[in-house]
């Protein structure tokens, strides 16, 4: 899925088409969920498969999705079925159920998380009808999972590179904004302390600034809200 690095969008797009391959699924989604405003924003394979109508049925149930709900309380969480929270009967006679998955045609689904924090969800999400997932089926997901979430943010800062200027509008220090687009490059502690000439003690704290001002726990979520605050500000493009 190398050729995925161009941007946010390829990377799902390609993703949701080569991820079926390893493991069948009739629709297969990139999701970014908003965990603070309850909505997500998705790229689908096949394109189409899920509608405005169908989207905001899922939205109604969002803070409930137990999907949602596992890997909102479980940051350093693998692989998770819905039926790794709810019997067959319990989803099956939910309004999650029968508002949303009923109309797709779906009654099986995994999703597995590239990361998460106090604010946003981004996760592979595997769709079919008929057949759940099997441990195995976890099993080969977990062993995709990490390299897909390094390739994930190996994409934003790609983003970031081909727009210089994208992290001028961040609520952060000079060296906070040297610090953070270092780390958007894929750079660790150590490597940006030697390139700035500072201990990767100091490093460590301007992360922690970061963190603190953007209100995440994760490199990778830092990267993705400077992303995002970028894409708002107009700098660079929105990681959905």
């Amino acid at each position: 899925m190398s050729d995925a690095a161009g941007s946010a969008v390829s990377f799902a797009q390609h993703g949701t088409l080569e991820i079926p391959r390893l493991v069948a699924s009739e629709i297969t989604t990139l999701s970014v969920c908003d965990l603070g405003r309850n909505v997500r924003s998705v790229v689908s394979t096949p394109a189409g498969a899920i509608s405005a109508t169908d989207r905001a049925a899922f939205d109604r149930h969002f803070a409930g999705h137990p999907l949602v709900r596992y890997h909102a309380g479980h940051p350093q969480g693998r692989s998770h079925r819905i039926s790794d929270s709810l019997s067959r009967t319990q989803f099956r006679e939910s309004a999650l159920y029968d508002e949303y998955y009923r109309r797709i045609g779906i009654d099986h689904v995994i999703a597995v998380p590239l990361f998460v924090d106090r604010r946003l969800l981004v996760s592979f999400v595997l769709n079919r009808n008929g057949r759940d997932f099997s441990d195995r089926d976890c099993a080969l997901l977990d062993l995709v999972r990490e390299p897909l979430s390094a390739l994930y943010r190996h994409t934003l800062a790609m983003q970031r590179s081909r727009t210089p200027d994208g992290f001028a509008a961040l609520p952060v220090t000079p060296r906070e904004r040297e610090v953070l687009s270092w780390l958007a490059g894929g750079k660790t502690d150590r490597q940006i302390a030697e390139i700035l000439g500072m201990s990767p003690r100091t490093v460590q704290k301007h992360l922690q600034h970061i963190y603190e001002k953007f209100g995440v726990e994760t490199r990778t979520a830092a990267v993705m809200r400077a992303m995002e605050i970028g894409a708002r500000s107009g700098g660079v493009g929105k990681p959905s």
